[in-house]
């Protein structure tokens, strides 16, 4: 990317600074359950002061979604059925489906942007658990894949005019997104995410992972690689819509931990179509008022 202006860096953090705050609630359970010797209880206590998370966690927990034989009626009980991680990502992913717009005017569809997140943030954890574990953690590869193109939602609320250029170029020209961003606005997705990441106070590591997802040259690892792998299967298999379509010259760019190609490491997955509708019955609840 080519170096940014001062000019252009002030223009970029006023949209940053622009979003919603991430709920603290949602912090500090971050906080707490990178903790290995985070307490259940505690962690329960911290969400159960936070009304609306815990409808939601409820909601989703005695939905098709898990399909659970008895109704559980507590958020101590949901800890006790799913474990605190998936507690975790829980209240995560609906504290990120909470900041996004319902409208926008570039015409960038939010619902499908929802539905590509939350099935690249599954899929980097399914990455993460089958070949990537003693290396990084595969919470934080959720994380990274829910929160990865949260720059284009910068764009479409604050710089619409020029995201409406960056689109067109992706359509008109066969650009990669991220490039038709640089050319149309001098910064892409990525770097706003992790501006924005960093203004949620993520950990470094998921901020770098963030700002390095599209970047050729960044020196690999392993969350950033669940990360590309998962976001490249899910742009070539149209689980929701990035903006991005996939190109079948990206394949060449892929990271090599994984092995064979990207059918080969898809199929290796097991039944994605599955995470599809997870994902879906997933943004269903999220987005409900």
């Amino acid at each position: 990317m080519p170096q940014i202006s001062l000019e252009l860096e002030r223009k970029l953090v006023t949209a940053v600074e622009r979003m919603p705050a991430f709920p603290k609630s949602v912090q500090t359970i971050l906080e707490m359950t990178r903790n290995i010797n985070c307490l259940p209880k505690d962690l329960v206590g911290v969400i159960e002061k936070d009304p609306v998370m815990t409808m939601k966690i409820l909601r989703v927990i005695n939905s098709a979604y898990y399909g659970l034989p008895n109704k559980i009626t507590s958020v101590g009980q949901s800890v006790v059925y799913l474990g605190i991680n998936t507690i975790k990502n829980l209240a995560l992913s609906f504290a990120a489906v909470g900041i996004l717009p319902r409208f926008n005017t570039t015409g960038f569809d939010i619902q499908r942007y929802l539905l590509h997140s939350l099935t690249v943030a599954a899929v980097a954890r399914l990455l993460c658990e089958k070949y990537a574990r003693a290396e990084a953690d595969p919470g934080d590869c959720y994380i990274a894949g829910l929160l990865h193109d949260f720059g284009k939602v910068v764009f479409a609320q604050f710089m619409s005019g020029e995201f409406m250029k960056a689109l067109a170029f992706t359509v008109d020209r066969g650009m990669p997104l991220y490039a038709a961003e640089t050319e149309a606005i001098g910064a892409d997705h990525a770097y706003v995410g992790a501006l924005l990441a960093k203004k949620w106070q993520f950990a470094e590591p998921l901020v770098n992972c963030i700002r390095d997802h599209h970047a050729a040259h960044a020196e690999p690892g392993a969350m950033l690689d669940c990360l590309r792998m998962a976001d490249a299967i899910c742009r070539k298999h149209e689980f929701g819509d990035s903006g991005n379509p996939w190109r079948d010259e990206e394949a060449a760019q892929l990271p090599g931990r994984f092995g064979g190609d990207i059918e080969v490491v898809s199929a290796a997955l097991g039944d994605l179509e599955k995470i599809v509708a997870d994902a879906q019955a997933f943004a269903q609840i999220g987005t409900a008022k």
